[in-house]
């Protein structure tokens, strides 16, 4: 864990890449969304206040806590103040946060994949590095890299919702749709009839809660 609010976290995990390497996720805790016409409908225009709004309901503040509504109308400053009950009950819903998370620059390892897979356990978006295409898994050996295709079945073995390569050799400069192509086909565990996974990844996340 390296940072934890109220808000948010960001935690992180150590990758070998012949060198210790991080990726990160961050999670909201939770999500507050602010229905902007029921605002209008109680005459309280959107502003800086709907910041401190946010904040009292991520902090758990009680149901009575006083939310100052403040905003210029015609050069002339205006104020409310209002229980936040009335504006939970009225204008605002607290939703699950989001999960997003970074991985780059890692060996195809046993040690790795159960790293990643444990960070980014349904990670509504997964940024990882898909260097090289299959064919050349072992140039990516070599390089301490990620093909396409394991990114993909990592992305599926963690549960990920949205996948999004990234990180591509240069040698496919006119070839990124091919790294593309396989990254989704492993990821929908559409394979083409080859094995669903390398033995040392189903090895990796197989024992995974």
């Amino acid at each position: 864990m390296l940072v934890d609010e109220p808000g948010f976290r960001v935690r992180a995990a150590f990758l070998e890449h012949r060198t210790p390497c991080l990726a990160f996720a961050v999670e909201e805790k939770a999500h507050v969304n602010i229905w902007k016409n029921r605002l209008d409908e109680m005459g309280l225009p959107v502003g800086a206040w709907i910041r401190d709004l946010k904040d009292a309901v991520l902090n758990g503040a009680s149901d009575e806590a006083p939310i100052r509504a403040w905003w210029n109308e015609g050069g002339e400053r205006k104020e409310r103040v209002l229980a936040l009950a009335e504006l939970r009950a009225q204008a605002l819903r607290l939703v699950p946060g989001e999960k997003l998370c970074y991985v780059t620059d890692a060996a195809f390892s046993e040690q790795n994949v159960q790293g990643i897979v444990g960070l980014a356990r349904q990670a509504d978006l997964l940024f990882i590095e898909s260097v090289f295409l299959h064919e050349d898994a072992d140039q990516a050996r070599l390089k301490c890299h990620l093909t396409a295709r394991q990114a993909g079945e990592i992305a599926r073995a963690a549960g990920a919702r949205v996948v999004a390569p990234f990180h591509f050799s240069p040698r496919y400069a006119e070839r990124e749709a091919e790294l593309r192509a396989e990254l989704e086909r492993a990821f929908r565990g559409d394979l083409d009839g080859q094995e669903d996974g390398s033995e040392d990844l189903k090895k990796s996340y197989s024992g995974l809660p």
